[in-house]
């Protein structure tokens, strides 16, 4: 199948109009329209239902979103492995949900072009669920992820780094204040649950923050409590800028990476070595 009549599926599908993906492909909507008959006629089903607000996807076209996804990404990585730059005998391509790009990502990447210079690097952030489509898809040779689901199918889950998230204060009398000046960070579904179960008072914090740095840089500046890396925060306990909160409990902020069992053995082995070593 031609990629064209998936990459304009999948913006009309996203846009909701067949005006506006032809905007975005800076071809006429003529030509829209014929690639989806095109790709209609392949399928065998109709895939959009055309009214005056735009276009909205039927039942097959529902379907087919993930299947179109697939071949874009897998067409993408294809086009990456023929044409890699040269001096380079492969690519590594890999993702991050948001809070892990710093210092994980980052240091990973450092850690590949002063080990693994052969290497060509292709690095993404983006969400949980897009990124594991992509490894199950083969989009993407692996993603470092905070909860992933257990180990299933051609995936391979493995821990990368466990340490503790311990609540910190700007606070000298270490006391956590009051809910207004509390930072709440997103770690993940496991410690939002736990959190919620230790703190239901602070259901509504006054501050949530999705990145573990810019919470920190921010609650550095202004003041306030919250739970942090207690790698991150060792520097400003001992300098006394923060203060740990009495009694508060500890929680486990575990770490993973997730890639396929069909993945290339040596390339992936090269990427863990660096995440290991990232991650010390």
């Amino acid at each position: 199948m031609d990629i064209a009549l998936a990459k304009t599926f999948l913006e009309i599908a996203e846009t909701g109009s067949f005006v506006a993906a032809a905007g975005r492909l800076n071809v006429t909507q003529t030509a829209v329209s014929a690639r989806v008959h095109a790709l209609e006629d392949q399928l065998g089903r109709r895939l959009f239902i055309r009214n005056k607000s735009g276009a909205r996807l039927t039942p097959a076209g529902e379907r087919f979103v993930r299947h179109a996804t697939t071949l874009v990404q897998v067409w993408d990585r294809a086009r990456q492995q023929v044409g890699l730059p040269q001096g380079r005998v492969d690519i590594a391509s890999v993702g991050a949900e948001i809070s892990l790009w710093n210092p994980i990502l980052a240091d990973w990447l450092v850690w590949m072009k002063h080990e693994a210079p052969d290497i060509a690097l292709r690095a993404e952030v983006d969400t949980p669920s897009r990124l594991l489509e992509a490894v199950h898809s083969g989009a993407l040779d692996m993603a470092v992820l905070y909860d992933p689901p257990p180990q299933g199918g051609n995936s391979v889950v493995e821990l990368l780094t466990e340490e503790k998230l311990v609540m910190v204060t700007t606070s000298a009398d270490g006391e956590r204040g009051p809910p207004e000046d509390y930072v709440q960070i997103d770690w993940g579904a496991s410690f939002q649950a736990s959190h919620q179960a230790a703190f239901p008072e602070i259901s509504s914090p006054g501050v949530l923050i999705s990145h573990g740095p810019l919470a920190l840089l921010y609650l550095t500046r202004v003041g306030g409590a919250g739970y942090f890396r207690l790698s991150a925060v060792q520097p400003f306990l001992e300098s006394g800028r923060l203060h740990r909160v009495a009694d508060a409990p500890e929680f486990s902020y575990s770490v993973h990476m997730v890639y396929s069992s069909r993945a290339e053995t040596g390339l992936i082995d090269r990427m863990r070595r660096g995440f290991r070593s990232s991650a010390v």
